[in-house]
């Protein structure tokens, strides 16, 4: 088909931590345009699961993102089974909720190997086909990239330096046919939620605090894939994320003491 008509039929989108709720969810808005869907995780169990609900059966890969090699090994068995990348989301990601004194230093590295290291690997092992195809790259931020988020210094850490490096990666491949979009929702109703590390690294069973009620994966896959499909810099799905956003840029100074308030309960 024509790329105006389907943009999306027939392409091979590769989606890393695609055994969680949003990668589930973007499997299902990506595969609804007529994509062809690879599945990234370290979740063997959860991978299958989640092709086995899934129209087509996605391809699926067993991936450690933290883990350079099996970057590139992933990548190779996607493009030897399905013939090239031309969608790569960044969305594999981990979250941990204490405060900075009370956070062991692993943890901070933990975060930031899976969501800014694991971002960068996959996205060096897949580069050469996306530009072969003038693809798109996809990293799936947070609110926490661009505003504070009290108790989530590593977390807000790695989302920052996802918007350095992938802002740097687009005008370095301007011209290339590639484009880039960072999507940046605010709470997700999803596990990583309620499975965050402590600042031992234990996992969290208790949801967050939050100002409104959390975004379905739904609703933020159908965001960033129309973001995706548009080749938009910027995807920052929901009323509140929009709320932040703007706040922060106009009033720095409202929107801690708004975010601290909001906050409170797990100071």
């Amino acid at each position: 088909m024509p790329e105006r008509a389907a943009p999306l039929a027939g392409r091979v989108v590769v989606i890393t931590g695609g055994a969680g709720g949003i990668g589930r969810a973007l499997a299902d808005a990506f595969g609804a345009r007529g994509a062809r869907i690879a599945l990234l995780d370290r979740d063997e169990a959860g991978l299958q699961e989640a092709a086995s609900e899934r129209e087509g059966r996605p391809l699926t890969v067993v991936c450690d993102v933290t883990d350079p090699e099996d970057c590139e090994a992933a990548m190779a068995r996607v493009i030897e089974a399905l013939g090239a990348i031309d969608v790569l989301v960044n969305n594999a990601g981990i979250s941990h909720r204490s405060r900075f004194a009370d956070t062991d230093l692993s943890v901070l590295r933990r975060v930031i190997e899976v969501n800014l290291f694991g971002s960068m690997y996959c996205t060096a092992a897949a580069l050469p086909s996306l530009r072969q195809q003038k693809g798109r790259i996809v990293a799936i931020s947070s609110v926490a990239g661009f505003a504070p988020l009290v108790g989530r210094t590593g977390y807000s850490a790695s989302k920052h330096a996802l918007h350095g490096f992938f802002d740097t990666l687009r005008a370095e491949l301007r011209g290339s046919g590639v484009s880039v979009t960072l999507a940046c929702p605010y709470f997700v109703d999803t596990p990583l939620r309620t499975h965050a590390l402590d600042g031992r690294g234990e996992t969290l069973s208790a949801a967050p605090v939050s100002m409104a009620r959390p975004l379905s994966p739904e609703a933020v896959a159908d965001a960033i894939v129309c973001g995706c499909i548009a080749r938009r810099r910027a995807v920052v799905p929901g009323v509140m994320g929009q709320a932040s956003w703007w706040i922060s840029r106009l009033a720095p100074g409202l929107y801690e003491r708004l975010m601290l308030r909001s906050q409170r309960g797990e100071s």
